[in-house]
C-alpha cells in the first residue's frame, strides 16, 4: 500500500509534538512512566491523527471507532494525542496531575474528553474490548475497537481468555496493538516471564498478525490503514518498540518506567527529541 509523503512529515511532525507535551506535562506533574508514554507516541499520533473515526465535535457518536488504553500507565501519551485531535484545549492538558486537574496519572472514562474506559488494573482492557467488539456486530455497526497493550500485560491469563473468545466469534472489528518494549515494574518483561515469540502465540490463538516497527511513521501507518488483515478474524499488531526511544540517557532503561525528571534531565530530553 503506498503512502502520501505530505501525511508521513505531517504524522512525523505531530508525533514530535506528542512526545514534547509527554515530557512538559510530566515534568510539571513529576511523575514517572516517561518511557511507557514515549514510547506509545509514534503508535497514538498515526491512529489518532489518520486512522480512528473519532469526531471531538461529536464524542458520543454512536458510528465511532473505539480506543482502549489497556496500559493505562502510559495516559500521558493518550492526553497529549486527545489535545492534538481538538478534544481539549491545551490548558486542560496542563492540568495533568496537578491539583484541582482534570487528568490523573492513569485515564478515566469521559466521553466528552475522548476517553472511553477508565483503564490502569492491567488485564482488563482486552476483555471489555472484546464485550463491546461483540456488541456493534451485533448491532451491525461498521464501528472497530482498538486495544493498545503493554508486552508485559500479556501475563495477565484474563488476555488469553479474550483472545480465545474474540477469534471464537470472528471478530474482525477488534484490534489489538501490543506494545513491545520489553520492560516492566521489575525488570525485563523477557526476564520475569518470557512470552515471546508473540507473533506465533497470537497465531496459535486464531488472530491475524502483523510484526512492525512501532517507530516506522510509515509502517505504522500501511498497516493501520490495511485492517482488517482477514475477514472474520481479529487483527493484532505487534509493535516493536523501545522505551523512553530517542532519549539518550533513558532509552531501553529500567530507570524511565518510574523515576520524574528533574530540571538538568528535562532540558537533555527535549534536546534530544528534536534531534530524532
Amino acid at each position: 500500500m503506498r503512502v502520501n509523503e505530505k501525511e508521513i512529515k505531517r504524522l512525523t511532525r505531530l508525533a514530535l509534538l506528542v512526545k514534547k507535551d509527554i515530557l512538559e506535562i510530566s515534568y510539571k506533574a513529576r511523575v514517572g512512566h516517561i518511557g511507557s508514554a514515549i514510547s506509545i507516541a509514534d503508535i497514538l499520533t498515526v491512529l489518532y491523527l489518520s486512522v480512528l473515526k473519532v469526531n471531538p465535535k461529536n464524542p458520543q457518536n454512536p458510528k465511532r471507532d473505539r480506543f482502549i488504553l489497556s496500559k493505562g500507565h502510559a495516559a500521558a501519551a493518550l492526553y497529549a494525542v486527545l489535545h492534538r485531535k481538538g478534544f481539549f484545549e491545551r490548558d486542560k492538558l496542563l492540568t495533568f496531575c496537578q491539583e484541582g486537574g482534570v487528568f490523573g496519572t492513569h485515564p478515566v472514562y469521559d466521553l466528552k474528553f475522548g476517553i472511553e474506559l477508565s483503564t490502569g488494573s492491567l488485564g482488563h482492557g482486552l476483555s471489555i474490548g472484546v464485550g463491546l467488539a461483540l456488541g456493534l456486530k451485533k448491532n451491525g455497526s461498521k464501528a472497530r475497537v482498538f486495544v493498545l497493550l503493554s508486552d508485559a500485560e500479556l501475563n495477565e491469563g484474563s488476555v488469553w481468555e479474550a483472545l480465545m473468545f474474540a477469534a471464537h466469534h470472528g471478530l474482525d472489528n477488534l484490534i489489538a496493538i501490543v506494545d513491545d518494549n520489553n520492560y516492566q515494574g521489575f525488570g525485563k518483561a523477557r526476564t520475569v516471564i518470557d512470552m515471546q515469540p508473540l507473533d506465533k502465540k497470537f497465531k496459535s490463538f486464531d488472530w491475524e498478525t502483523r510484526v512492525i516497527n512501532g517507530h516506522n511513521i510509515e509502517e505504522l501507518l500501511k498497516t493501520l490503514k490495511a485492517l482488517p488483515f482477514e475477514k472474520k478474524m481479529p487483527s493484532v499488531i505487534i509493535a516493536k518498540t523501545k522505551t523512553a526511544k530517542g532519549i539518550s540517557f533513558l532509552e531501553d532503561k529500567q530507570e524511565a518506567h518510574y523515576f520524574p525528571l528533574n530540571e538538568t534531565q528535562y532540558k537533555k530530553a527535549m534536546e534530544d527529541i528534536e534531534l530524532q
